[in-house]
């Protein structure tokens, strides 16, 4: 009897659960392939930190007066709880990685299993907790440091060509400078290195990121959202 009555109070704290969910959340949840039952749980969790939830980036978003906190990520061999702020967090649990080699600010915690997250649950709450007290003293997020970056003999070469050029990527913000670094060394060979930097020295002398909208289309200023590929179809 008593396991009967625990089931179904399980049943109705799902159908509140649910009930709750805007319909973005709800349809994630529903047709999200991997980590479901995780990624229900690691919810909780982070509403029980009174965050605000909204779906970003395909993914659950949790925010603070509008500013990112946390988000929730389902991969194929773990799901997550990326903090946005991560590098700042002061990390007791060992339990925070860098998501990629070039990442900055982002930490994300990777788990496995529901017994995982039920032993993790407090030091997560931590966590958001302290990223929380982080946008309620106002911290900023640091300016990238450049000065680390090994540029390629190619983007060196064309400095000295082209001062106005110089001039030009050493004025952009410090992530767009180490954008397009990446983008330019990412290539093995240097002649495509050397092809790739042609290809953008206009739009950085336009003071433009590798990113950022050069059609004047974008609802999403200044990321570029692709507007321009279907102007041809609207005229």
């Amino acid at each position: 009897m008593e396991f009967l009555i625990h089931q179904l109070v399980e049943i109705r704290a799902l159908q509140i659960f649910f009930k709750q969910m805007n319909e973005s959340i709800k349809q994630y949840i529903e047709t999200v392939k991997h980590w479901k039952e995780e990624i229900i749980l690691l919810r909780s969790i982070v509403l029980e930190c009174e965050l605000t939830e909204t779906l970003k980036w395909k993914q659950p978003c949790y925010t603070f007066q509008e500013k990112n906190v946390v988000l929730i990520g389902s991969f194929k061999n773990h799901c997550g709880l990326l903090f946005f702020k991560g590098s700042h967090v002061k990390d007791e649990l060992h339990i925070l990685e860098k998501p990629g080699e070039h990442t900055q600010e982002g930490r994300i915690i990777k788990l496995t299993s529901i017994q995982q997250i039920k032993d993790l649950k407090e030091g997560i709450k931590n966590y958001i907790q302290q990223s929380i007290e982080m946008e309620k003293l106002g911290k900023s997020t640091p300016a990238t440091k450049v000065t680390d970056i090994d540029y390629s003999p190619e983007l060196l070469v064309a400095f000295e060509e082209n001062h106005d050029f110089k001039k030009a990527f050493e004025s952009l913000t410090p992530g767009r400078q180490r954008a397009y670094h990446i983008y330019f060394s990412a290539a093995k060979q240097s002649v495509t290195r050397k092809e790739r930097i042609e290809k953008y020295v206009q739009q950085i002398l336009n003071g433009k990121g590798i990113n950022d909208c050069t059609c004047g289309l974008s609802k999403r200023m200044p990321t570029c959202d692709g507007s321009h590929k279907f102007l041809s179809k609207s005229q």
